[in-house]
């Protein structure tokens, strides 16, 4: 009786272990997001992570005459990523991502997590458009 007791904990620690893995660390999805870096802060109690937003302006929308934005949350990990990203705020930028299931307390509060930068240009001041 203690062997297939054994057994069946050790398959039990096996699926939780898998699933915990599943949940948090398998990539659901990547991706690019473009549009003006909103803001850019460093906050946490006990683990300080780098959050963001990002907003990409448009026209297509259910009210006829008004504007949709699209926020996008997203957390940091890399130091280096987030000393460039804070000195682009206001500006247009790219960013390349990755989707997670669940985010993690060391990783950050979103489930996005920005991993590169692909362009940083400044917003053309009559427009408000990233090209003149």
């Amino acid at each position: 009786m203690k062997k297939y007791f054994r057994v069946i904990l050790l398959v039990l620690l096996i699926v939780a272990a898998g699933l915990f893995w599943w949940r948090h660390y398998f990539v659901f999805g990547e991706g690019v997001k473009a549009g003006e870096l909103t803001y850019l802060v460093r906050k946490g109690y006990i683990f300080k992570t780098w959050e963001g937003k990002r907003i990409q302006t448009g026209f297509k929308t259910t009210t006829p005459g008004a504007m949709q934005s699209n926020e996008f949350e997203f957390s940091l990990t890399n130091d280096s990523l987030a000393t460039v990203l804070e000195r682009a705020s206001g500006k247009f930028v790219e960013l390349r991502y990755k989707e997670y299931i669940r985010p993690l307390p060391w990783r950050g509060m979103s489930k996005f997590v920005v991993t590169d930068i692909l362009e940083v240009k400044e917003l053309n001041p009559a427009t408000g458009l990233p090209y003149y």
